[in-house]
């Protein structure tokens, strides 16, 4: 009988029920999602973990989840429930560590999704698994692991210094390469055993990393498309919605203030119930 990797699906029912919650409770999700400023000057560190078990919408949490289960019951099921777990949780803290770094001077920024975490995952099961391949439903092919992880590696640092795609990048990265590194230090003979794999992704990635820390100015890259329409990430819109969510908030209570909770229409009142939520 096939093994049923009970700590992966326990994982991603816990992930759902806190995702609908934040879903349907506007203040639960503010308090945990992550955010630079709540992190940096209130020491609220607590966001870097729980903003991994909040998604922006049904959709990315779906992605998210599938993904996880895809990869992460082969590798529960290989190194087994407890350092399945230390995986995720080492690359759900590095994403949102370099994500923290690299927004450092952008106070306003948020964000929230287990995307960090689960890049760890796909990359920890990469390194352990040296013969693996990668397939996608819409192709009639597979690949080997090792250049989807070149290819994954370079794409995020395009992604990160570009600007231009809906993806965040930072915490795919960060997740990806600690869930990598932690593979190895969990079973070092993969450095032999899958040594072209680990030095294409950690190779490039080093590089990266030297120069975002000593000349930052060096992966500003000039945007071609400087015409083209904005995109925006998920990361964008859920800041946007919290932001038209807080200002309306402030208008009713404005309204309060000066004339009076009774004065407001019943469509206010039933508003603010709502928002309060």
């Amino acid at each position: 009988m096939e093994k049923i990797e009970i700590f992966t699906l326990l994982l991603i029912g816990v992930t759902a029920f806190i995702t609908n919650k934040g879903l349907k409770e506007f203040i639960f999700q503010d308090k945990f999602l992550f955010n630079i400023d709540t992190v940096l000057i209130r020491k609220e560190y607590i966001r870097i973990i729980s903003s991994g078990f909040l998604h922006a919408n049904w959709k990315h949490f779906a992605f998210n989840m599938i993904t996880l289960y895809f990869f992460g019951s082969n590798l529960e099921n290989y190194i087994g429930a407890f350092l399945f777990f230390l995986i995720y949780l080492i690359s759900l803290i590095g994403g949102n560590l370099l994500a923290l770094y690299i927004h450092r001077n952008h106070s306003d920024y948020s964000a929230i999704g287990a995307s960090g975490a689960v890049s760890g995952i796909v990359f920890a099961a990469i390194g352990l698994s040296p013969g693996m391949s990668i397939g996608f439903v819409i192709l009639p092919f597979e690949f080997p692991a090792w250049l989807y992880a070149i290819g994954y590696v370079l794409y995020s640092i395009y992604g990160i210094t570009s600007k231009k795609d809906n993806i965040g990048h930072e915490a795919h990265l960060g997740g990806a390469i600690l869930g990598l590194i932690t593979a190895i230090i969990i079973k070092p003979e993969i450095i032999t055993t899958n040594f072209l794999t680990i030095a294409l992704a950690l190779i490039p990635t080093s590089i990266f990393l030297f120069l975002l820390i000593i000349k930052p100015h060096l992966l500003l890259l000039n945007d071609p498309f400087k015409n083209a329409p904005k995109y925006v990430t998920i990361d964008d819109e859920f800041n946007e919605i919290k932001v038209a969510k807080q200002e309306e908030i402030d208008l009713i209570l404005d309204k309060i203030n000066q004339k009076g909770y009774n004065n407001l229409s019943q469509k206010e009142k039933e508003r603010l119930d709502e928002l309060s939520k």
